[in-house]
């Protein structure tokens, strides 16, 4: 069966006794035992929980992973991973990555010995030079938040391998529908399942998918020792973004190539960051390594500083942080997503003032269009 097919069926047999088609919310911190030294294989809600377990089965499985891990948001995920390493490691990071990732770095692990050395990650030259000079594992955003830069796996993947260095990739914008990092070469694919994989912006939750046994055995030792694993409610809602995530990013995908053409054209824009464009750097490499482009969106004004005024004009379009969902999005990186980066950096990757992203929902594509029409 496609992937497809699988997703939109997730859950619905689980439940033998009562045969309900939606996976139980299994809303219990504790479980009776049966006797003395007896266990169903559920003790304790922190450790292990029938709706958490079916939402891991099912990302494991769409991942091609042997488990995965689904946390309280992908920032405890990536936090997670980080536990994996002493202090005196480096760690080789995308340079132009989302905001709160740099902060987990800076402000958390940075202070405790581990420290990561930024790159662009889709210049292959350099992510060699970096692992070369003793890192311990290298972590990619492809396509980066908000640029929309596309590293090349494969090539990334044989680096990490030669090296001796983990390779993890956060496949956020992605989902495993369009792009499979551990056929790749990864070791852990991350999200943050509040975006696509959830779909509603209505829950918050991370995942880690482990290709190999003995690395999953120690992330899932983390999962239940630091307790940041994902409640049995919010892991229901994942399911059951889940069960749609097919349809919505064909819709989402479709409308966000209109929308990147429209920007193309408007005077007041600047450039246009879209994997999808063929004008687009990393479209050629896109095209080879994922089965398709996504629905995110970013471009520059012509006039920076209209950014204020055309972000009030907005009607239909919300202006929120956040992405992936039903709902089409707006957001200056530079003062939310991103804010933490500091600004000389900031400028030196084109996260300016005049950068805004996009999230393209379901909405119609020519609403959308026309709500940017008025906006610019």
């Amino acid at each position: 069966m496609r992937l497809e097919t699988c997703l939109a069926q997730c859950g619905s047999r689980w439940d033998d006794r009562t045969g309900a088609v939606s996976m139980p919310i299994y809303q219990t911190a504790t479980f009776r035992h049966p006797g003395l030294g007896q266990s169903t294989g559920y003790d304790y809600t922190r450790t292990a929980n029938p709706t958490r377990d079916v939402l891991q089965e099912t990302l494991a499985l769409a991942d091609g992973g042997c488990q995965a891990l689904a946390f309280a948001s992908g920032m405890a995920a990536l936090d997670c991973l980080c536990r994996l390493f002493a202090p005196g490691d480096r760690i080789v990071v995308t340079e132009d990555l989302y905001g709160g990732t740099y902060r987990l770095f800076e402000r958390l692990q940075r202070p405790l010995g581990i420290e990561a050395v930024y790159v662009d990650t889709a210049d292959t030259p350099s992510v060699a030079a970096a692992l070369a000079s003793g890192a311990r594992a290298l972590l990619v955003e492809s396509p980066t938040n908000p640029l929309l830069k596309v590293t090349d796996l494969a090539a990334l993947g044989r680096l990490a391998r030669e090296h001796g260095a983990l390779f993890f990739v956060d496949n956020t914008f992605m989902t495993p529908l369009l792009q499979r990092p551990l056929e790749l070469g990864a070791d852990v694919a991350v999200y943050s399942a509040t975006k696509y994989l959830g779909g509603h912006d209505d829950v918050v939750a991370g995942i880690l998918v482990a290709k190999a046994p003995e690395l999953a055995e120690r992330l899932a030792f983390f999962h239940n020792a630091a307790g940041a694993g994902l409640g049995p409610l919010d892991s229901w809602l994942v399911l059951r973004g889940l069960k749609t995530l097919g349809v919505r990013l064909a819709r989402q995908q479709a409308s966000a190539r209109v929308v990147a053409d429209f920007l193309a054209n408007h005077p007041a824009v600047a450039r246009v960051h879209y994997p999808g464009r063929p004008d687009h750097p990393g479209h050629a490499r896109q095209q080879r390594q994922a089965a398709g482009f996504g629905a995110m969106v970013s471009f520059e004004l012509a006039e920076p500083s209209r950014a204020g005024e055309i972000l009030a004009r907005a009607r239909l379009f919300l202006f929120a942080e956040s992405l992936g969902g039903v709902e089409s999005l707006i957001t200056l990186p530079a003062v939310q997503t991103h804010a933490d980066i500091d600004p000389r950096t900031r400028a030196r990757l084109g996260v300016t003032d005049g950068l805004l992203r996009l999230s393209i929902g379901l909405e119609d594509p020519g609403d959308l269009v026309a709500d940017l029409q008025a906006m610019l």
